[in-house]
């Protein structure tokens, strides 16, 4: 088990993804994000099912940076209520854990 954290989140276009993924690198609250383009997300909202294009954000980072990522995905996001997930790396490539861990100091 690690420290390590993928979070994830969506955006509703190219653009509004790039800007948070930079934002985050910039920071240093990310090592790595990848930008998966155009997916198709059906979701409930305020009581309609609704479906829209939306980009989906693979955010690597460390468990003691997530709160920051929570707070800079609400400060830079559009939506109302953007998505902020947390999954745990339980295991992976030792050279890659670190260069994740350096690249958040």
């Amino acid at each position: 088990m690690t420290d390590k954290r993928i979070v994830l989140t969506t955006a509703g276009s190219a653009e509004e993804a790039r800007k948070i993924a930079h934002a985050l690198v910039e920071r240093r609250l990310a090592a790595c994000v990848n930008i998966l383009p155009q997916i198709e997300s059906i979701y409930r909202w305020k009581g309609e099912i609704d479906s829209a294009q939306e980009w989906l954000l693979l955010i690597k980072t460390t468990a003691e940076r997530f709160l920051a990522v929570h707070d800079a995905i609400l400060e830079l996001h559009s939506y109302e209520v953007p998505e902020c997930i947390v999954l745990q790396i339980e295991d992976g490539s030792s050279p890659y854990l670190q260069w994740l861990e350096e690249s958040t100091r």
